[in-house]
């Protein structure tokens, strides 16, 4: 249903990675999530498409916006092209993805070369660098290939 509203709302989606299933980061007492990136060619402005993903996380039954909390979706924009962007709701690059290896492994499928704008290392120099333990696998029903 994202990916419907995401094409609908947001633009055209040029390539997605697997989905992958990860444990929770902050608060272990939750559920896994599920994980995916995303490369969507869009026409919104950084501030247009926040709004707009906040919307489509809305119609999606996000209620919950508090960090480190189980939410029904979380949609976060963690590059926009080689863009360095903040002001009071928005971030770019997400601040946090370097350390997160649930965005790292998606990324590393879809891009691995691109280079962070910000801290000038590529996504596999990332991912290789990376501190996080947490156990990233590949979702495949009920079906899952393990690695970290």
């Amino acid at each position: 249903m994202a990916m419907y509203f995401l094409q609908q709302e947001i633009g055209s989606i040029l390539r997605t990675s697997s989905v992958y299933i990860t444990a929770p980061w902050g608060n272990d007492n939750q559920p896994k999530y599920l994980n995916q990136a995303l490369i969507i060619n869009t026409p919104h402005t950084p501030l247009q498409l926040l709004k707009k993903l906040q919307k489509i996380e809305k119609k999606l039954g996000r209620t919950n916006k508090n960090q480190y909390t189980s939410r029904t979706i979380d949609i976060d924009i963690l590059f926009y092209d080689n863009l360095i962007f903040k002001s009071k709701n928005l971030e770019i690059p997400h601040p946090r993805l370097h350390l997160r290896n649930f965005t790292l492994r998606p990324l590393l499928e879809l891009e691995k070369s691109y280079s962070h704008p910000k801290l000038k290392k590529s996504i596999e120099e990332l991912a290789k660098d990376s501190a996080d333990t947490l156990k990233v696998s590949i979702f495949a029903g009920s079906e899952v290939a393990l690695f970290k």
